[in-house]
C-alpha cells in the first residue's frame, strides 16, 4: 500500500493598498493569493515563504520591487493554463500586452478567449501579473479582484517604472 504525503497548508493575510490579500503556502511554495473581505476567517500559521511574500508585496506596493522571487507552485492548473501563466511572468513590469499577444506567444493564436479564461483562473494574482493583460484596443478588461484593482496596479507600475 502506498501512502501519499499530506501537505501542510499555511495561510496568512496581508493588508495591501487594494484590500486584504490571503496568501496560501504549501510545502514551501506560494500556491494562491486571494482577494478577501476580512482576515478573521481562519487561523493563521507562520511560514517563512509567506513572510517573504508579504515583504515582497510590501516592496511592490511601495514602488521598490518590480519582480518577485518567491517560489510559486502552479500545479493546480491545466497544461494550457500553466503555459498562459508562465507567459504572463514574462510581461515586463509597467508594460501591458493584449490577450491576443499572449495567445500568439504560447503558440495558439486563435485561443484568445481561452487565454482570458486562464487569466481568470490565475491562482496567484500580482505575482503572476495577469493585471498586465488588456484588450487589443487598450481597454481594461476583466480582473478577479475587480477593474479598480487592476487599474490601481497598472498605475502603480506606470508611476514606478
Amino acid at each position: 500500500m502506498m501512502f501519499m504525503k499530506e501537505s501542510l497548508i499555511k495561510k496568512e493575510y496581508y493588508n495591501s493598498p487594494i484590500g486584504i490579500l490571503e496568501i496560501i503556502e504549501s510545502d514551501g511554495y506560494i500556491v494562491e493569493i486571494n482577494f478577501v473581505e476580512d482576515d478573521n476567517c481562519l487561523e493563521e500559521f507562520i511560514s517563512e515563504e509567506i513572510e517573504k511574500c508579504k515583504i515582497e508585496l510590501e516592496e511592490y506596493f511601495s514602488g521598490r520591487r518590480n519582480e518577485f522571487s518567491v517560489k510559486v507552485d502552479l500545479a493546480k492548473g491545466t497544461e494550457f493554463q500553466r503555459k498562459v501563466w508562465n507567459a504572463l511572468r514574462d510581461i515586463p513590469y509597467g508594460e501591458t500586452v493584449s490577450y491576443k499577444e499572449i495567445a500568439e506567444k504560447i503558440g495558439n493564436p486563435k485561443a484568445v478567449r481561452a487565454v482570458g479564461g486562464a487569466n481568470n483562473k490565475n491562482p496567484i494574482p500580482i505575482i503572476i501579473p495577469c493585471h498586465r493583460v488588456i484588450g487589443k484596443d487598450g481597454s481594461l478588461t476583466g480582473y478577479g479582484g475587480g477593474l479598480s484593482k487592476k487599474e490601481y496596479l497598472l498605475n502603480l507600475e506606470h508611476e514606478n517604472k
